[in-house]
């Protein structure tokens, strides 16, 4: 079984619609055996807290329901996911920090990387991964940008994961 882990900063908005669109598309495609995923925060700041209220309604228009709590990525998460994928620049920072302090490591891991790395409306794969904006200053149109963006990155990250494990 794969296990995904999304993280974000605070684990109220970018990360928890990652996790819940993704395990949407792992479903469409009856992958719910193969694949498992859930989602964290670099920092502490919204600890056992429901998604930004925002995030909820956003992801409500899109017929998921959100009930995930939000927890810290921690040390012991490194060994239990396969993947950890982050939603900026600055938490791939905080990620490989937290997983130098707990491996021992100073190497980026090959298996923590950007999301965006797998949207499918960015033209040039050549330049700098763009980032998941974060939306939690915004306006719902910033979280209906999210959506969409993390949408398309489920089903592009899901086909590299069908390939690469060769999942049916």
């Amino acid at each position: 079984m794969l296990k995904i882990l999304f993280v974000c900063t605070g684990n109220i908005c970018r990360s928890p619609i990652a996790e819940e669109t993704f395990r949407r598309a792992v479903k469409a495609r009856n992958l719910q055996r193969e694949i498992q995923c859930d989602s964290a925060a670099t920092h502490a700041y919204h600890i056992g807290e429901l998604p930004d209220h925002r995030t909820r309604t956003n992801a409500l228009e899109h017929e998921l329901t959100l009930t995930h709590k939000c927890r810290k990525l921690n040390g012991e998460d490194f060994s239990v996911f396969d993947y950890v994928v982050g939603m900026d620049n600055y938490n791939m920072e905080n990620i490989q920090s937290i997983s130098n302090r707990s491996l021992g490591m100073t190497q980026p891991q090959e298996n923590c990387f950007l999301y965006r790395r797998f949207d499918s409306a960015i033209q040039s794969k050549s330049t700098k991964t763009p980032e998941v904006p974060d939306p939690y200053y915004g306006q719902s149109s910033d979280f209906e940008e999210v959506y969409q963006i993390v949408s398309r990155c489920a089903e592009g990250f899901l086909d590299y994961l069908v390939e690469k494990h060769g999942l049916v």
